[in-house]
């Protein structure tokens, strides 16, 4: 756990450290930054990530960890990953579980062998997620992004993974993980309780959902004597024997056919998971999701870090930090998500002296 200070010392230092060998992988990606967009034809190349090791007094034990992979998203992906394994007091024992899309099911190899060549001792394996589950599921939202298949694959988790994994945490692509990540997978969850996540009771709830959903007790009525708070489900921790008996997948899918023929929501793959868990989650503490720091869905908006200590930071929102950066255009946030930044091409930028602390107000 770290404070914020302590982050912004910690960033700065490894700045200065001098990047491993590197086992370069040619991908072809595309992707859309400010005024600026890749074309097919460029590479994503990524350095070979430190060798991180078990400390003496590490149990067998696993920890799971699941995250969406794609093309879009692939930077983010590596660095959340680079992030888990440094503050990791037992690195050795987390197992990432990737769900890729199966629309393009011919790279889920290509996914496979990136990973591996940025972490050669890593223990992972590559999930497809058949997006025809949820084709016919999803509703347009607000937002186009929020409209991908493969938002929707943290629901299927239960089904994808093997049986035997009684406990995941779900982390987004977008994340950096400032802490020991068994700090998180040994969270209690009490009673029946399936999700655990970090609560926002302050938020107004019935934003969420339309004057329609309100005013029809045949759907309000899911919150009767609930206390429901809006929670971020970049992060979770999922208890997916819970999970089975509740048939929780089922239930998420009922609300979706429901969207799909009366227009209760707006925000794609959340409203589900409110409807379903929305008063009955575990409340983490609000170190483990400083969301928003994407800014409030504008591209151009900097977000600060909310009070208190911090374990994860998550760039939830339009901006994400490996886009501003490149783009010359950062927040004083992103620079606390460089130094687990992997990729090649960023190396150029670190050796200019291009990152520095002046926006940080050290």
């Amino acid at each position: 756990m770290l404070t914020f200070r302590a982050i912004l010392f910690f960033s700065v230092c490894l700045l200065f450290f001098p990047t491993n060998a590197i086992r370069s992988l040619p991908i072809k990606v595309s992707s859309i930054g400010y005024e600026k967009k890749i074309k097919d034809e460029s590479f994503m190349e990524f350095s070979e990530a430190p060798e991180y090791r078990n400390q003496e007094k590490c149990q067998l034990s696993l920890i799971h960890v699941a995250m969406t992979i794609d093309w879009e998203y692939l930077r983010g992906s590596v660095a959340a990953v680079h992030s888990v394994l440094k503050h990791s007091s037992c690195p050795e024992n987390v197992f990432f579980h990737f769900i890729a899309s199966d629309s393009r099911s011919e790279h889920d190899n290509d996914f496979a062998k990136i990973v591996q060549s940025a972490f050669p001792a890593l223990r992972f394996k590559v999930y497809l997620f058949r997006e025809s589950l949820v084709n016919n599921l999803i509703s347009p939202s607000i937002r186009q992004a929020l409209d991908s298949p493969l938002n929707y694959a943290r629901s299927y988790l239960a089904d994808l993974l093997d049986p035997s994994i009684e406990r995941v945490i779900y982390l987004d692509s977008d994340v950096v993980v400032v802490d020991d990540i068994q700090n998180l997978s040994t969270v209690p969850l009490t009673g029946s309780r399936a999700v655990g996540a970090p609560e926002y009771c302050h938020v107004d709830f019935s934003r969420y959902f339309s004057d329609q959903f309100w005013s029809n007790p045949e759907f309000s009525d899911v919150f009767a004597g609930k206390r429901p708070c809006y929670f971020n489900t970049g992060v979770m921790v999922m208890d997916l024997v819970r999970w089975r008996e509740g048939d929780y997948t089922r239930e998420i899918e009922k609300w979706m056919e429901i969207q799909k023929q009366r227009r209760i929501y707006e925000l794609g793959s959340l409203p589900p998971f409110l409807l379903v868990f929305g008063g009955d989650v575990e409340a983490i503490e609000h170190r483990w999701n400083q969301h928003g720091l994407g800014g409030d869905n504008v591209v151009s908006s900097c977000r600060s870090l909310h009070p208190g200590p911090v374990s994860l930071l998550h760039w939830s929102g339009k901006g994400k930090p490996w886009v501003r950066l490149d783009a010359g255009m950062s927040c004083p946030v992103d620079h606390l998500w460089a130094p687990y930044d992997l990729y090649k091409h960023y190396d150029h930028l670190r050796n200019a002296g291009t990152i520095d602390t002046l926006h940080l107000g050290l």
